[in-house]
């Protein structure tokens, strides 16, 4: 074990299973694996970096209209009950804002959470139950998982973006939900949304669509890419993290009143959670009139990151794997992509390291997250750092890349 892992080592001794578990991770990944370096150590990041570790697609942190929305609410603050959202009255403002966002997605209702993380959990915790089979792309968010093990429902994988492996796992194990996210958020994958309709419909069962990474940025105003497609009636539920284009904190699952009267009453993260802030409801009111009007920042999002995934590709970079404004680089044994997150920043670019358990082992990547706010200028800069570094990165013993060749010769 290295000193500085050392020295961090708390003074209080833990009982053994816990120790050997702590262990897994300082001495056999971090010290031994990693040579001592920790993935997700930051160094103090230059202010004329180019920054590509955070979700704020349509750029909205900052934006006056909505900070100001949010300090006229703080300055209007009159001691406000903090409870559980399942106490709230009928017309009050988080019920409003509730229907007015579910409006803009093309739903009867919804209801707000705390996260994310808490509205997947506490939506498939509330379909499914035990035996139930829960079929989930391999590339589904890790919340939608935690919610299949808090129902204890059967999790049943398949094959990314794969219909057909799809339809296989059905056969075995009968009806129950499908779940997936319209847009992977580790590689940028756009999922066959009318495919999964037609199969849900053909054999009775419920479908989930996360729309966390496309709500805000794609479809009519901003609706997602459900609504782009025109199957708001025919998805059963979507779900969104408002932490990606709608800069704040909070979950959101669109429904029917008639289900909402009855997740409230059996969700546990909505039971045991408490109910948003005045500040944080007007936020997401104010940003839901910004986004529907923000059809140039969504087409600015969309050209750069077409005009970037060409750019990499032409020098050898494998992001085919996906098509929108998340793009992985994927080198696949985590100290490749450690030493690659450094090369970056050398160049002044900072993207994020996704490694397991957000991958599969051996497939780690950096994540590259694109705003509407990028110039020329810095896409000329990535391209630039990506150009100069495909040697000290060994682009070509990538597993990406291998997979790219493997393709070309089908």
């Amino acid at each position: 074990m290295s000193d500085a892992i050392a020295q961090d080592q708390p003074s209080t001794c833990f009982p053994d299973f816990v120790s050997r578990r702590i262990d897994l991770h300082y001495v056999t990944r971090i010290a031994q694996l990693l040579g001592g370096e920790h993935p997700h150590a930051w160094q103090p990041i230059p202010s004329d970096a180019v920054f590509l570790a955070g979700n704020d697609y349509l750029c909205l942190a900052g934006e006056p209209a909505l900070v100001g929305a949010q300090a006229a609410a703080l300055q209007r603050g009159q001691g406000e009950l903090l409870m559980s959202a399942v106490y709230l009255q009928e017309g009050s403002a988080q019920h409003r804002l509730e229907r007015k966002l579910a409006h803009f997605m093309g739903a009867e209702d919804g209801v707000l959470a705390q996260s994310g993380w808490a509205a997947n959990v506490g939506l498939v915790q509330t379909l499914a139950g035990p035996g139930v089979p829960v079929y989930l792309d391999m590339q589904a968010h890790a919340s939608l998982w935690e919610g299949v093990q808090s129902a204890g429902a059967l999790p049943v994988s398949f094959l990314h973006n794969d219909i057909a492996h799809l339809q296989k796992q059905l056969q075995r194990h009968g009806r129950g939900l499908i779940v997936v996210d319209a847009l992977y958020s580790t590689n940028g994958s756009v999922a066959p949304l009318l495919a999964l309709v037609e199969t849900a419909e053909r054999t009775g069962c419920m479908l989930i669509v996360d729309e966390s990474h496309s709500l805000g940025t794609h479809g009519p105003r901003g609706a997602g890419l459900v609504a782009a497609l025109g199957l708001s009636e025919r998805v059963h539920f979507r779900t969104a993290s408002l932490a990606k284009a709608f800069a704040g904190r909070a979950g959101f699952i669109t429904c029917s009143r008639y289900f909402k009267g009855y997740f409230l009453s059996e969700s546990r993260p909505a039971i045991f959670s408490s109910c948003l802030l005045g500040h944080e409801l007007a936020w997401f009111d104010a940003a839901i009139d910004f986004i529907a009007a923000a059809d140039d920042r969504r087409a600015a999002l969309h050209h750069r990151a077409r005009a970037l995934r060409e750019a990499l590709s032409a020098l050898g970079y494998n992001v085919g794997d996906g098509s929108e404004q998340i793009i992985a680089l994927e080198p696949g044994p985590e100290p490749k992509t450690l030493a690659l997150r450094k090369l970056l920043e050398n160049h002044g670019v900072y993207g994020a390291m996704f490694c397991a358990p957000a991958t599969p082992k051996n497939r780690s990547l950096v994540r590259l997250t694109l705003n509407a706010g990028l110039d020329r200028a810095q896409l000329a800069r990535i391209v630039h750092a990506c150009e100069a570094i495909r040697d000290a990165a060994d682009l070509e013993s990538w597993s990406s890349t291998r997979r790219s060749r493997k393709l070309a010769l089908v």
